[in-house]
């Protein structure tokens, strides 16, 4: 009996094929064509646009406009002339009338400001949500990446494991030819075969419904051929503690939190600057249509100021924005619990399948010669039928063991990567 050889060590992770798909590769088409990471691009275009609508406030307003107005009567006055009564015109019963107003603010007490700081915290919160969305894709992408190759490898296994017994089974029936070994263990051979080629077809499955998923990913349609690079990221060479302090530097979620906290600090001060003196620059041209009048157009110019003294609503309104900003506060030390947390796991999940990884490699060469030696002693007639079969049982398994060992290493250091914020 013999069994095929096929590339489980370490190495298989840094395999190059010029024309398959890395995972940079991956990433790329999926943030360019991800309609989740579009919507968070729209989002940050809104929030732009709101930046810039704050900034506008800082510019004049200019108002235009024009009517026409009809009386029934003649506007008059009246009035005594040498004691008699008597009376004049003072409009045209039809007249039109237009405007030119512009009004630039001159002092808001630091409002339009505050309005602006809001609204910037507000961008900035938005753009670290996008990146939010980015980061979570992309370890979308990773996961569907590994599991790809990882049941890649696993049909590759299935398919090994049916060339061993296939090659038992011939030795099998040529010892039944000779009447070394009873109808039994034809039977046998065969019934495992069959087995074999199940668990092919249920790994085959799994292994092209992982591909739909990853075409789903990419926006890809689900039967696109998948074709992929047996490569990953290093593992971050770093100390738990150096970890999570990048962590907490670097996560975007944290920025959203802060920067959502620094915009409604900024609007409670806006809205508390509406309290206080508002001072504007008004001025412009106005033409009133009146033959009666001397000057028909007039030049203005004026500097008002609108003080509210009083405002029931405003001072209640401020203590929600704050109790909101202490909300997210609370949150914010929430989440940096709990992202200490995924960067420990993920840390030690690199620990423990390294340790495995490094078992895994010394258990494959004991475990193929152990198949031959096993296989070379049923066919003298020292072993049993069952003996092979636990011996080719116990080949497969320690290949499933470094195959999942190595992308159960590769996938924990992406964790690390990730939950550090670090793509």
């Amino acid at each position: 009996m013999t069994h095929s050889k096929f590339p489980f060590a370490f190495c298989l992770l840094l395999t190059f094929n010029a024309h398959a798909e890395n995972l940079n590769d991956a990433w790329t088409a999926a943030l360019n064509s991800n309609h989740q990471i579009k919507a968070a691009q729209a989002n940050t275009d809104v929030s732009q646009a709101q930046l810039q609508a704050a900034e506008g406030q800082n510019l004049p307003d200019l108002n235009v406009g024009t009517g026409y107005t009809q009386y029934n009567e003649t506007p008059s006055a009246k009035t005594n002339i040498e004691g008699k009564a008597a009376q004049f015109a003072m409009q045209q019963m039809g007249s039109v009338k237009a405007q030119a107003m512009a009004t630039l603010p001159i002092y808001t007490s630091g409002k339009i400001t505050h309005n602006i700081n809001a609204a910037q915290a507000t961008l900035d919160a938005t753009q670290a949500s996008e990146q939010v969305a980015a980061l979570n894709l992309k370890m979308q992408v990773a996961d569907s990446y590994i599991a790809v190759l990882r049941l890649e490898d696993a049909v590759q296994v299935a398919q090994s494991h049916i060339h061993s017994l296939e090659s038992h089974q011939k030795d099998v029936k040529n010892l039944f030819d000779q009447g070394v070994v009873a109808k039994n263990d034809v039977l046998a051979a065969d019934v495992e075969l069959l087995n074999a080629q199940q668990l092919l077809l249920q790994a085959a499955n799994v292994y092209d419904n992982a591909k739909a998923r990853y075409n789903q990913l990419l926006t890809r349609p689900l039967t696109a051929k998948v074709e992929l690079a047996k490569q990953v990221p290093e593992l971050p060479k770093s100390t738990l503690e150096n970890l999570n302090q990048s962590a907490l530097n670097q996560r975007p979620e944290l920025v959203v939190l802060n920067e959502q906290i620094e915009s409604l600090r900024e609007q409670t001060k806006a809205m508390k600057a509406g309290l206080m003196p508002q001072v504007a620059l008004n001025g412009g041209y106005q033409y009133q249509q009146n033959r009666y009048q001397a000057y028909e157009g007039l030049w203005q110019a004026n500097v008002g100021v609108d003080w509210k003294l009083y405002d029931g609503s405003t001072n209640h309104k401020g203590e929600s924005l704050e109790k909101q900003a202490l909300a997210l506060k609370e949150q914010g030390e929430e989440l940096s619990g709990q992202i200490l947390l995924q960067v420990r796991q993920a840390w030690l999940d690199s620990q423990e399948t390294q340790q495995r990884l490094q078992v895994a490699k010394q258990t494959i060469v004991q475990a193929d010669e152990n198949l031959k030696v096993t296989t070379d002693r049923y066919q003298q007639g020292l072993a049993t039928h069952t003996e092979v079969i636990q011996a080719e049982d116990l080949r497969t398994i320690t290949h499933n063991n470094l195959n999942n060992a190595n992308y159960d290493f590769a996938l924990a250091g992406l964790r690390i990567k990730r939950a550090v914020g670090n793509f």
